[in-house]
């Protein structure tokens, strides 16, 4: 299951977030899929200079989003799901230090006898953690603190690479593969995390005054019929994937058609014109009760201004562009939406077959999609024995799929059989949707 194969160098210095290309069905090619000619296996000095070049490019990624930040801004935590930048970077610099330098090492030296209990999230398994809500009180270790852990971890791992036994590099770099994907999930959710914060504050502050969205269709796409029949969905083993991604399986898809456009700012504004706010037998009991609760009468992050709707981008506060596609809806306006369209929103399964026939327009690097299906584990699914092992799997319920990727997901981190998740309610990030249909 574990591949070199997700990461481009190229991308090291780009603090932007990144796109897919419109309509990709699936991810570029990523560089380490060849380590030598077909064939051949590559020797064990090509693989450790592969590896080490990756982690640095991965590393220092996450340096570079970091960078526009002050480190008053690295601190703030603007509710529970959210959390510090600071906090993000010294969270995944714990999770190499906890499950590759200290098993596989035994020169390592423990940076800081206090960092695996303030820096861990919720591995049980690891040992005790600070509590959640409370990240954003950890004002000490300061954030240059957490540059010295970085730096002190990221030597360690470039000597273990560098000295790697054959007889142990499989298993160091599974171990490394896993850590550099999980550092750019909290990559996303830097960029996610810090919108969040920027937007509760009254000066609307930009996290890069250049930033722009990614180009995208119009919104002219129509629906595409997805071949009915037998298929197979879920990771076939070409390339990195995570647990919950398998196994592999077959799935009898019914005759459906899929929006080839993501639903559109316009779109949205006409379901509010119509009071798809107010109209309680669009919602879900649960979604109306959000909207009662939370006042709910827009996505999230919009506001009017002068009797204009704007809403708060990465570079700040901007009109809202009507050609764009929605961002930032839950779950719950999501399914409010397709039925108040006389729709409904696609399966998982749906969209996958749908993507890998390269039907959908938008598929990656715009909004995460939300589907009708529920965060479940594949038939066979068994998750990793160890604290590894709660990674995805202990969160397989009350909480929704969706798929593709957004603007803020890292470079060659895409992939057609990806399943993001998230609670109903969720709003912060950046979520969209579009329409399914039935004959």
């Amino acid at each position: 299951m574990l591949r070199l194969d997700f990461i481009n160098p190229a991308n090291s210095g780009d603090t932007a977030p990144r796109k897919m290309r419109t309509g990709s069905a699936i991810s570029p090619q990523p560089l380490l899929s060849a380590l030598a000619p077909a064939g051949k296996k590559p020797s064990l000095d090509d693989t450790r200079a592969k590896w080490l070049n990756a982690y640095r490019v991965v590393r220092a990624e996450t340096e570079a989003r970091a960078a526009p930040l002050s480190p008053e801004d690295q601190i703030v935590q603007s509710m529970p799901d959210a959390s510090p930048t600071k906090w993000h970077r010294a969270h995944v610099t714990w999770f190499f230090e906890q499950f590759l330098l200290v098993p596989n090492d035994p020169q390592y030296k423990i940076f800081d006898e206090r960092f695996p209990f303030l820096f861990n999230s919720y591995y049980v398994a690891a040992g005790p953690r600070h509590a959640r809500p409370q990240r954003g009180l950890i004002t000490r270790p300061n954030a240059e603190d957490v540059g010295a852990y970085r730096a002190h971890v990221d030597a360690a791992v470039a000597r273990l690479i560098e000295t790697v036994s054959a007889a142990d590099a499989d298993k160091v770099f599974s171990i490394l593969e896993i850590g550099l994907h999980h550092e750019q999930q909290h990559q996303e959710l830097l960029l996610t995390d810090i919108l969040h914060a920027f937007a509760q504050n009254p000066s609307d502050p930009a996290y890069d005054a250049n930033w722009q969205m990614p180009r995208h269709a119009r919104g002219q796409g129509g629906y595409a019929e997805v071949p009915p029949g037998i298929h197979a969905i879920g990771h076939d083993g070409d390339g990195y994937c995570f647990d919950n991604e398998t196994p592999r399986h077959k799935v009898l898809l019914q005759d459906v058609q899929l929006g080839r456009h993501l639903v559109t700012n316009a779109e949205w504004l006409e379901f509010m014109r119509a009071g798809g706010y107010a109209t309680p037998s669009l919602w879900l009991s649960d979604g109306w009760a959000a909207v009662e609760a939370e006042r709910w009468e827009a996505p999230g992050y919009w506001r009017r201004v002068e009797s204009v709707w704007h809403t708060m981008t990465l570079a700040g506060l901007k009109p809202v562009d009507p050609a764009a596609p929605v961002l930032h809806i839950s779950y719950y306006e999501a399914d409010a939406f397709a039925r108040f369209a006389g729709k409904h929103l696609p399966s998982e399964m749906e969209w996958e077959i749908a993507a890998r026939a390269g039907l959908l327009e938008d598929a990656f690097g715009v909004a995460w999609q939300w589907t009708r299906s529920a965060y479940l584990p594949y038939p066979g699914y068994r998750a990793a024995e160890g604290a590894l092992g709660e990674y995805n799997g202990k969160f397989m319920i009350n909480q929704m799929v969706l798929r593709g990727s957004s603007l803020a997901t890292p470079a060659n981190h895409e992939r057609v059989t990806y399943r993001n998740f998230f609670h109903p309610s969720a709003r912060w990030q950046f979520s969209g949707l579009r329409l399914a249909e039935y004959p």
